[in-house]
């Protein structure tokens, strides 16, 4: 029988397999599936905004929360310097929050010690200053008088710094002030308050917190976090080693010239100096300074001058000489890593970091030590910075430019 043309389409349109072929769309036209919008695509435009909605939400909480963090940070850096201590009186079988406690009370002890102290020596200083001021002010204007023969006299200066527009500024802007002043003081309580419960706990509940954290880890990991932990305790106990025995540095030298000068609270100046400049980064040194210059200036304006030359040729040489060598001992860095750690910390947390860079690398350093593996140097005169053959002087060299 002859194929019909109604048949000859059905046997086109059948598949080879016997499978039905799919049916178009309605409209009957190929072209319309590629304008379709693919089923991946709106789940990936969801996920995406997700991910954006999350790093925002967790930019804007790091932001919050950044103070907060550096608290802790410190506190961390503060319990790894007294576990020593901690520990030591933890081994003949005294509890360690008990341990803790004592030590902290011994700290506080000390402190309001010696602010009391300083205090008391700071409020006699200005009353005497207040009471001498008259005195000065005669002698600055007689100099004035007989230097410049004018006719200067003190009730007149007097009248006019009472009445001058820039006192009544000033008190009013002090008067506004005093809230912003308590706020930042309630503020300080309250970041010391925070920093001493974590440093606390930290300190009361190390083998607690260090089981904890090996808990969740496998015994090659405990291991590395045990060893680390171990190093950090080590480098930050030698850098506040460092820092003390140059304080005690620093404050022995102060005492010599302010006793030499005759000025009174000489050790407790001395302790200041040696106290602030080395526990304050950057403007410690300053804040250091200022104070014995004060004092020096009610004795004689010209011991104040030569305690500021004192304070920065010492500066000078703990910079360059003693802070170098005794950080790189006691917590076994190049000085120049040392001083580049300050700086990047310094530009990282600003005072924080200064004071906490120097052990944070140390520790880092340390650790990392441990996986770089290391060669013997060979007995190269080059490494010991001699040259295998001398360069031809200039004579040489201008005799063989004539002989060519």
């Amino acid at each position: 029988m002859a194929p019909t043309d109604e048949t000859a389409q059905v046997d086109q349109q059948t598949s080879p397999f016997g499978t039905t072929p799919p049916t178009l769309p309605p409209g009957g036209d190929a072209a319309g599936q590629g304008t379709r919008m693919p089923r991946w695509l709106p789940r990936a435009m969801v996920l995406a905004l997700t991910l954006v909605a999350l790093f925002q939400l967790g930019s804007w909480a790091f932001h919050q929360l950044i103070g907060l963090l550096i608290n802790i940070l410190i506190a961390f850096f503060l319990a790894l310097a007294i576990e020593p201590a901690v520990s030591w009186m933890a081994s003949y079988g005294m509890r360690r929050g008990l341990a803790t406690f004592l030590v902290f009370f011994g700290l506080l002890i000390a402190t309001a010690g010696f602010v009391t102290l300083l205090g008391s020596m700071l409020a006699g200083q200005i009353i005497k200053m207040i009471e001498g001021f008259p005195e000065y002010l005669d002698s600055v204007i007689n100099w004035i008088n007989s230097s410049f023969h004018t006719h200067v006299r003190r009730v007149d200066v007097q009248d006019s710094l009472v009445h001058s527009d820039w006192l009544r500024k000033y008190v009013q802007n002090s008067a506004t002030g005093v809230l912003d002043v308590s706020a930042q003081v309630l503020g300080g309580l309250f970041k010391l308050l925070t920093i001493t419960l974590f440093s606390f706990y930290f300190a009361a509940d190390g083998p607690r917190l260090r089981r904890a954290l090996c808990s969740v880890l496998p015994p090659a990991r405990q291991a590395e976090v045990l060893r680390a932990w171990e190093i950090a305790v080590d480098k930050t106990g030698g850098y506040l080693y460092s820092r003390g025995l140059m304080a005690l540095i620093s404050g022995i030298a102060h005492y010599i010239l302010l006793q030499a000068l005759g000025v009174p609270y000489a050790p407790v100046l001395a302790v200041w100096v040696g106290l602030v400049s080395q526990f304050i980064p950057t403007i410690g040194t300053y804040l250091a300074g200022a104070l014995p210059m004060l004092i020096a200036f009610t004795i004689d304006p010209w011991y104040a001058l030569w305690v500021l030359i004192f304070v920065v040729v010492y500066q000078q040489f703990e910079n360059y000489v003693l802070q170098p060598k005794l950080t790189a001992k006691t917590v076994d860095i190049h000085p120049a890593v040392a001083f580049g750690s300050v700086i990047a910390g310094t530009a990282l947390l600003g005072a924080v970091g200064a004071l906490i860079a120097i052990p944070a690398v140390a520790t880092l350093q340390a650790f990392l030590g441990a996986y770089v593996k290391r060669y013997d140097v060979t007995d190269d005169p080059r490494v010991h910075g001699h040259r295998t053959r001398r360069p031809p002087s200039f004579r040489a060299r201008l005799r063989g430019l004539l002989g060519r």
